[in-house]
């Protein structure tokens, strides 16, 4: 299994998205590639259960609690980039 935990990078969109695209082809069985950024996750099939996954992974790997609804209220790559980026810009440093 690929490694999904990135080593005390602090989260940006640079660092975020390809994180979530090689999250959800893992998930969705489809090639990284084939993943278009601006495409609602639902219209790729992520059901609810993946989507739980992807939040429990979004909380594990960047120290940030999120909600598995936030995968539907955003629901694209791009949406739900910029939203984990301001989580993590909003909270305090440590």
């Amino acid at each position: 299994m690929t490694e999904t935990r990135p080593e005390r990078v602090q989260p940006t969109p640079e660092t975020i998205r390809p994180w979530l695209v090689e999250r959800l082809s893992h998930y969705l069985d489809l090639p990284a590639e084939d993943i278009d950024p601006d495409t609602s996750l639902a219209e790729y099939g992520l059901d609810s259960v993946y989507a739980f996954a992807l939040s429990g992974e979004i909380e594990d790997t960047w120290g940030l609690v999120v909600e598995p609804t936030l995968i539907w209220d955003v629901d694209t790559v791009v949406r739900l980039t910029g939203h984990i980026s301001a989580l993590a810009a909003d909270r305090p440093s440590a």
